[in-house]
This record gives C-alpha cells, sequence and structure tokens, in this order.
C-alpha cells in the first residue's frame, strides 16, 4: 500500500537539491555527449542530439525552478524570476561559437552574465541567512556560499578579461571559456545543494531536509 504523502507539494529545499544536482552535472554532461572538445558549454547546442537537449532542457529545469523560488524577500523573489527570464534567452538565443551566427546579437552572452550574477548574489544572501544562525554547521555552510560566490564572480571577471584583451587568454587556454563556465556552474550546484540543508555534515539533525518526512523549519 502506497504511503500518503508527507506534504502536498515541493518544497523550497527540494527544488534547491534539484537545481543544485542539474547545475553540477550539466557541463560534464554536455561535455561527453560531444562530438569533439567543446570551448564552451553553449557550444553544445550547435552539436546537435543528446548534448544539444542536456542543454536546452536543463537550462528550461533551471529557469523553471527559478521561477518557482520566491525566497524570503520582495528581492530575492523578484530577482529569481529575472533569473529564469535570463537562463531561458541562454537556451532560446544560442551563442555565436565556432563560426555560427548569433540569432540576436549579444543577447546569449548579456543574459548568461545576468544569470550567474545574480545565482552570486544568492550565495552571499545564503551567506547571511547561514551566519545569522550562528552554530557550527551554519558557519560550515556560510563558508561554502562564500567559496561559490567568489568562484562564480572570478569566472565573469576572467570572461570579461578574456573578451576585452581580444582572446589573449583563450588562445594560451583553448578550453577557457568552457572551464570557466563549468566551474560557475558547479560553484552554483554547490551552492544550491548546500542550501537544501540534505547533506548531513553541514546540516543539524533538526533542520535536515528528508525527501520523505515533514518539511522542517527554514
Amino acid at each position: 500500500m502506497l504511503l500518503k504523502p508527507a506534504r502536498p507539494e515541493i518544497d523550497h529545499r527540494t527544488m534547491k537539491l534539484i537545481v543544485g544536482v542539474i547545475a553540477l552535472s550539466l557541463g560534464n554532461l554536455t561535455s561527453f555527449f560531444t562530438h569533439s572538445q567543446i570551448t564552451s558549454i553553449s557550444e553544445s547546442y550547435w552539436e546537435g542530439g543528446w548534448a544539444q537537449s542536456i542543454f536546452v532542457g536543463f537550462l528550461f529545469a533551471i529557469a523553471a525552478f527559478l521561477l518557482a523560488y520566491n525566497g524570503l524577500s520582495p528581492v530575492e523573489m523578484i530577482l529569481s524570476k529575472v533569473a529564469s527570464a535570463a537562463g531561458l534567452a541562454v537556451a532560446l538565443f544560442p551563442c555565436g561559437c565556432d563560426g555560427h551566427t548569433e540569432t540576436i546579437p549579444h543577447v546569449h552572452y548579456a543574459s548568461a552574465a545576468v544569470m550567474f550574477l545574480i545565482l552570486a548574489y544568492f550565495c552571499d544572501v545564503f551567506y547571511k541567512r547561514a551566519r545569522g544562525k550562528g552554530h557550527t554547521e551554519a558557519n560550515r555552510r556560510a563558508f561554502l556560499y562564500a567559496v561559490c560566490g567568489v568562484a562564480i564572480i572570478a569566472s565573469i571577471l576572467i570572461l570579461v578579461i578574456d573578451t576585452i584583451s581580444d582572446g589573449a587568454l583563450s588562445r594560451a587556454i583553448p578550453r577557457l571559456v568552457f572551464q570557466c563556465e563549468r566551474a560557475a556552474l558547479v560553484a552554483f550546484g554547490i551552492s544550491w545543494l548546500t542550501a537544501s540543508h540534505i547533506l548531513p555534515v553541514l546540516t543539524r539533525k533538526d533542520e535536515r531536509l528528508s525527501l520523505l518526512g515533514p518539511l522542517p523549519s527554514r
């Protein structure tokens, strides 16, 4: 006999768990299913097949969960919707990678920058929330949020420097763009996976997410 659901819908921590897993796997999966070494995760769109499906599908999934996420303040609610729209734009307006023409110039790159900047902001939000709790596990989470936020910003800055220098860095490191995009996605994934409160070392028992149990307090 099937058990009655402990709660009627997916809660915010379950959403963070799903988003975290998707973000962590996006870069590696698209690279795995491409026919050649892609120099950008976005380039997987032009590869077709599984690589394109994973790239577009995962971005749509992330956008859907960001759209559903409201956070704990009006600013978080609004920014999550903006990040959702930016994620959709990244998928719907492919990059001008590997000699391909952009549908609308600069939309893809501007949308990616907006999305990652907002995700870095959420790292700061999660950091302050964890520091406010003060216990050992929360301080561990705060440290991870800080590292993830710095990693996202650093990845963006490296790509900006490469663009300003007319590709000087990417000529020396052929897959620089891919590595920076993957680093930002991994940081995003780790921060949201941590915020899901499912990892034992980073959460106390009374705040830990149980997918089969009742919803814990925020």
